[in-house]
């Protein structure tokens, strides 16, 4: 049956459609800010996206208030284009024995980290994180996981006044020694780092243990005791000819410092941090070779397995790195120094490290000296530049290396937040291996070039 509109229907049914669309949006909108408020409500929480730059140990203040039992889902995902060339002129059979691969630019495989964060009650917060794709594996891996006491379901005075100052964390987690693992990129979690990689020598490790603090007026202290290795351990050790102690110690830290805004534009950190174990009973201590995805520089400076005519492209985990193979023992002492100025800001790291392998019969030393500065601006500091100097120098395990060698890199690095989630930055390094051996294939070694970055975080 044929139905005529008159024009008095088509103003109404015009009116309700454009009065509507407002009414439509205002709805959308409060179902947008509810739905923040809800994902944005766990507690004592480090934000994955800008708002988690130069957040160092989560604080007793400013976290939301307690709305009940929430899951809050996050990820990281990095893509990276790789534009380096190295060479090490230098070593004895450069082109045979001591062979580096062959490298060309080029996209390197994304990384992607998935984070799930749950506020199980008030102030009672677990964290776990899985790598789903990174440089080391190529299978999902989980990094670890913890749970987080900022408060505690006891009644009474003396536990709401102990816990105001007092955060606990307890689970297989990242061991908070120094403050340079906080500013470093982890997997496809590299949003918090404005260069490509950490330290050269890189003090990142997960451990299964605990750690308590202590927080009132900027001052904190901190002590920690884990197994001292990536994973647990329940089988046996054994004697060798140069370490017959098959004992397994703990390892300890500890942390202390100050951090505060001293004005409006003004904040000053400082801390210091040592980690000992004595024993890790085989060659178990990953202190300085805990991390699960890799390097952000792919196959530089890395030797081609003699015989090999033509290597397959491999991604080589820690490329870039040094890992001073203290295994076995280690003490290791770290100094920081933050300072932001409105939008300038420096990061200082000073580093002493002793210890050995298990198949050696007395400690080396390494030293590591880095500092960087970073100026932010725009109207909400999105857009940044900034250069890094990092040096290592010590004595390495071998018959070889009878002096100290050293490793120092250079970056210039720049970057622009699209959103508060989405960055891209872009790093030109510099690296070389000074006093090796020559018959070491990183002899005269260096790396140049440029790597580029664009960056997911929420």
């Amino acid at each position: 049956m044929k139905r005529n509109i008159t024009l008095k229907q088509m103003l109404v049914f015009v009116s309700i459609f454009f009065l509507g669309i407002p009414m439509i949006q205002a709805q959308e909108n409060s179902a947008i800010r509810e739905y923040l408020q809800y994902y944005d409500s766990i507690q004592y929480f480090r934000y994955y996206d800008q708002r988690g730059i130069n957040v160092f140990e989560t604080t007793k203040e400013g976290s939301p208030t307690y709305q009940g039992f929430r899951v809050r889902f996050g990820a990281g995902f990095t893509q990276q284009y790789q534009a380096l060339s190295h060479e090490n002129t230098g070593a004895l059979n450069y082109q045979t024995t001591n062979r580096l691969y062959p490298l060309q630019d080029g996209f390197m495989t994304a990384q992607a980290n998935l984070n799930m964060d749950v506020q199980l009650a008030d102030g009672i917060r677990l964290n776990l994180t899985t790598y789903l794709s990174s440089r080391h594996h190529n299978e999902a891996w989980v990094k670890g996981g913890y749970i987080q006491f900022d408060k505690l379901p006891f009644k009474g005075k003396f536990w709401d006044d102990l816990m105001k100052i007092t955060t606990i964390k307890v689970g297989h987690m990242e061991v908070n020694y120094g403050d340079a693992h906080f500013r470093r990129p982890d997997g496809g979690q590299t949003l918090y780092s404005p260069f490509m990689e950490g330290l050269i020598m890189d003090d990142f490790a997960t451990e299964i243990g605990g750690e308590v603090y202590l927080q009132k007026k900027g001052l904190f202290g901190m002590i920690g005791l884990t197994n001292g290795m990536i994973k647990g351990h329940v089988d046996s050790v054994y004697e060798t000819v140069a370490d017959d102690n098959t004992k397994r110690a703990p390892s300890i830290y500890f942390k202390g410092g100050f951090d505060r805004k001293l004005s409006e534009k003004l904040r000053l950190r400082l801390s210091a941090s040592y980690y000992t174990n004595s024993s890790s009973g085989g060659s178990g201590l990953t202190l300085f070779g805990g991390d699960r995805t890799g390097s952000n520089y792919q196959n530089v400076m890395e030797k081609v397995p003699y015989g090999t005519a033509n290597p397959a492209s491999t991604a080589v985990a820690f490329s870039g790195r040094l890992n001073p193979g203290f295994s076995k023992k280690v003490n290791a002492l770290m100094l920081n120094a933050f300072v932001k100025y409105a939008g300038f800001e420096v990061f200082g790291t000073y580093e002493n490290a002793k210890g050995r392998s298990k198949t050696e019969t007395s400690t080396r030393t390494m030293d590591q000296f880095s500092i960087d500065g970073i100026y932010r601006f725009g109207s909400k500091e999105n857009v940044f530049i900034g250069a890094k100097y990092n040096t290592v120098s010590g004595r390495l395990a071998g018959t070889a290396f009878t002096k100290d060698i050293s490793v120092n890199r250079t970056s210039f690095a720049a970057g622009w937040f699209v959103t508060r989630n989405i960055l891209m930055k872009g790093e030109y390094v510099i690296q070389n291996y000074v006093d090796f051996p020559t018959s070491d294939y990183r002899c005269t070694g260096k790396f140049n070039g440029v790597v580029i970055e664009a960056i997911v975080g929420f």
